[in-house]
């Protein structure tokens, strides 16, 4: 507590001590006043009186000081006793609660006190030792205080420690659960590598990593100061989109359209020597599924996988675009050289080739083979063969097709729908 600094007289009452003592000692030794301190002699009273209230004065003002001294130091020890109350009922304490309410109750009495006291004037006899008290009881008030607050702060991080060691074992256990799915779609797919319904489970993994590549792709650009609307715009000229976040679908479209190029061709190659046995697919299949692109690729450079990644990040990523987001084009000359840096483009970019060619293997590997296909720009909507990426389009009448997001594919008499964006009539874009 910063206390109040009290009135300065003691030099004014030296002053008029000494002239007193000069005045009486002179008179007893001659019996006279000496010329020069008969004025003195004269004001004496008056003197006097000044001096006497100066220092009634004093000791208010220091009596004052010592009762707001006392009521601050008061109000810190019921703010004290609250916080030890709040503390004792979490975890319950009955001999705790009781003695804050006693604390807080007993100095609500000496507030009252106080009031009374300053009502009927009396104040403190003896005001320079309240002053040390109060100061002192301010201070164990606060040290108590902060003594409640760090045991509270220490429940809180115990707390906080156990939801963390509870949310590490939940995700270690869901881990464990989806390694153990993995496993026996792994087993199911082993089992039986004809089965329709395992392509179509790969198939929305892999078009999961496609926009999770789109994403990471337009995250770049945006960060690199390129306007998307605009690149939008050159992949699919004068498409009217709903909204204009649905720009993100013409890059999916351009991505999906480099990455199933030569889809339906072993190895996406027109090698004539290329083996099209269904079960050597799917030893590739097998083979690549649980291994790491980057780890493949690095110790197999030369391997048809290796050559597909190569080549459909060089037709991807423009240099333009390589430039613009990493301000070189270093990335471009690695991958050219076989190898992939270690960068979140790149894993992104690894891990949907990795799901393109496994898919293409396991297309391979089924009896009949899947076949890929795709609609035309302005093909009437059918809910046989498409699905709109967006619901927003079909409350359209009779929608068109602008593009092809993600193709179709066709296993013997089964079709698996391609996903499309259509295009809506009258309406223009949305700004939301």
């Amino acid at each position: 507590m910063e206390t109040v600094k009290p009135l300065d007289v003691a030099s004014g009452k030296g002053k008029l001590r000494r002239a007193f003592v000069k005045v009486i000692n002179v008179k007893k030794l001659t019996g006279v006043v000496p010329e020069g301190d008969k004025d003195l002699v004269k004001n004496a009273a008056n003197l006097s009186e000044s001096f006497d209230k100066l220092e009634e004065e004093y000791e208010k003002r220091l009596a004052m000081e010592a009762l707001l001294a006392k009521l601050f130091a008061t109000v810190s020890s019921i703010k004290s006793g609250y916080a030890q109350l709040q503390y004792a009922q979490s975890p319950y304490d009955p001999a705790g609660i009781q003695r804050a309410d006693g604390l807080v109750v007993s100095e609500l009495k000496t507030l009252s006190e106080m009031k009374q006291s300053f009502l009927k004037k009396e104040f403190d006899s003896n005001p320079d030792r309240t002053l040390v008290v109060a100061e002192i009881q301010e201070l164990r008030s606060l040290l108590k205080t902060y003594e409640i607050t760090g045991k509270k702060m220490e429940c809180q991080l115990k707390l906080k420690d156990s939801e963390i060691l509870f949310l590490k074992e939940k995700l270690q256990e869901l881990m464990s659960q989806n390694k153990l799915m993995e496993k026996r779609l792994n087993q199911s797919v082993t089992l039986d590598h004809n089965s329709q319904t395992h392509f179509v489970t790969y198939l929305h993994h892999t078009v999961k990593s496609i926009r999770g590549f789109v994403k990471t792709m337009v995250q770049q650009m945006r960060f690199s100061g390129w306007d998307v609307d605009t690149a939008a715009d050159a992949i699919q000229p004068g498409v009217l989109y709903h909204k204009r976040d649905h720009a993100c679908f013409a890059f999916e479209h351009f991505v999906c359209k480099v990455m199933f190029e030569a889809f339906h061709l072993p190895y996406f190659s027109t090698e004539s020597s290329s083996s099209k046995s269904r079960d050597m697919f799917f030893e590739r299949f097998t083979e690549l599924r649980s291994v790491k692109a980057r780890e493949y690729i690095a110790s197999r450079p030369k391997s048809r996988f290796s050559r597909f990644c190569r080549g459909k990040y060089l037709q991807l990523v423009h240099p333009k675009m390589e430039v613009a987001f990493f301000g070189h084009s270093h990335v471009r000359n690695q991958v050219s050289a076989g190898e992939f840096p270690d960068t979140s483009f790149c894993a992104a970019f690894l891990e949907m080739a990795k799901r393109v060619w496994l898919l293409h293997c396991l297309a391979f590997s089924l009896e009949p083979e899947a076949s890929i296909f795709g609609v035309s720009e302005g093909c009437r909507f059918s809910e046989v063969y498409m699905k709109s990426v967006s619901e927003e389009c079909l409350s359209e009448s009779e929608p068109r097709v602008a593009f092809t997001v993600v193709p179709g594919f066709r296993i013997g008499k089964t079709s698996i729908q391609c996903e499309v964006y259509l295009s809506p009539s009258k309406s223009t874009p949305d700004s939301g």
